[in-house]
């Protein structure tokens, strides 16, 4: 089953848990963030990508500029771990790293969850690529992907029992929009899936999709 199935069918009997009045509040936001034109702001196929350095699960520094150096890189940005699927897209893109590195691409997911969160993130879905910490989104914002929780589903979230706050190590309330980028050694963006919808993540397909046409150019 495709990643895109997975996730479809888990929505599907997550919505049927979920109580009416919390789901009502989760689907207004996510139509508030398409509303609002958000992924016009995003990066996009055929921007250039600025780069940063950022810290891995380890306390490690990486810089995105010296990776690239190295090849075509695979970026994700994900909510956190307590996010299911934001842990079924992880699992997905670790099934594909052989691949990827079969056609010299690099991997990283980045979060604004602290090293300590993202380190368990990384055992508990066996992870084998660098998970990055962006602190306060500082680099998903400069990439137009970050949106601001409304306080109803601050409310939501706090009632699931899941504390944003405490993940992030900030009041902020800020979190990415799902996103995964495809990115070439010259920093050109070759794919990049944005989408205001938490549900929905880029299918593994596509990202070696659009990894083999770099190879064919």
């Amino acid at each position: 089953m495709s990643l895109t199935e997975t996730l479809l069918a888990y929505n599907k009997k997550s919505r049927e848990r979920i109580p009416a009045a919390s789901l009502a509040i989760m689907d207004r936001a996510t139509k508030a963030l398409v509303n609002e034109n958000i992924i016009n702001n995003s990066i996009k196929k055929g921007d250039t990508l600025p780069v940063t350095q950022l810290v891995n699960a380890k306390g490690e520094k990486l810089d995105l500029g010296k990776l690239l150096d190295n090849g075509p890189l695979v970026i994700s940005f994900y909510r956190g771990g307590w996010c299911p699927y934001c842990n079924f897209e992880l699992r997905a893109l670790q099934q594909i790293q052989p691949e990827l590195k079969q056609l010299g691409a690099n991997l990283v997911a980045i979060t604004p969850e602290t090293p300590d969160n993202s380190l368990t993130t990384v055992e508990k879905n066996e992870i084998a690529f660098d998970v990055l910490t962006d602190y306060d989104n500082s680099y998903a914002k400069e990439l137009g992907l970050v949106f601001k929780m409304p306080p109803d589903l601050q409310e939501v979230y706090n009632a699931f029992g899941i504390d944003v706050e405490a993940h992030n190590e900030n009041s902020n309330f800020e979190l990415p929009m799902p996103a995964t980028l495809v990115v070439g050694s010259n920093r050109k963006v070759l794919y990049s899936f944005v989408n205001e919808d938490y549900t929905k993540r880029a299918d593994t397909v596509a990202i070696l999709e659009a990894l083999k046409q770099l190879q064919l150019a």
